[in-house]
């Protein structure tokens, strides 16, 4: 089942390129790697956390870049 436009927005929000989703005053309407990203889990881990990174898992999209954050796959590490 594919997601809504208006839906996989919601997935953007403290994404770093969030800025270009019509939320700026240069008039571009859409982040350019939107229309090709997918939904996955991943941790969310800061960069000064140390290990073991026992972060839930959140959904964001693939391309999601939160500044001085790196996203896991929750698969990998555990």
């Amino acid at each position: 089942m594919a997601l809504s436009d208006r839906k996989k927005l919601e997935y953007c929000k403290g994404c770093r390129e969030n800025y270009y989703n019509s939320n700026n005053p240069h008039g571009i309407k859409c982040c350019w790697s939107f229309e090709k990203a997918k939904v996955v889990w991943r941790k969310l881990v800061h960069l000064d956390d140390r290990p073991p990174w026992n972060h839930k898992a959140q959904r964001v999209l693939n391309c999601y870049k939160k500044p001085r954050y790196v996203s896991i796959d929750p698969k990998v590490v555990r």
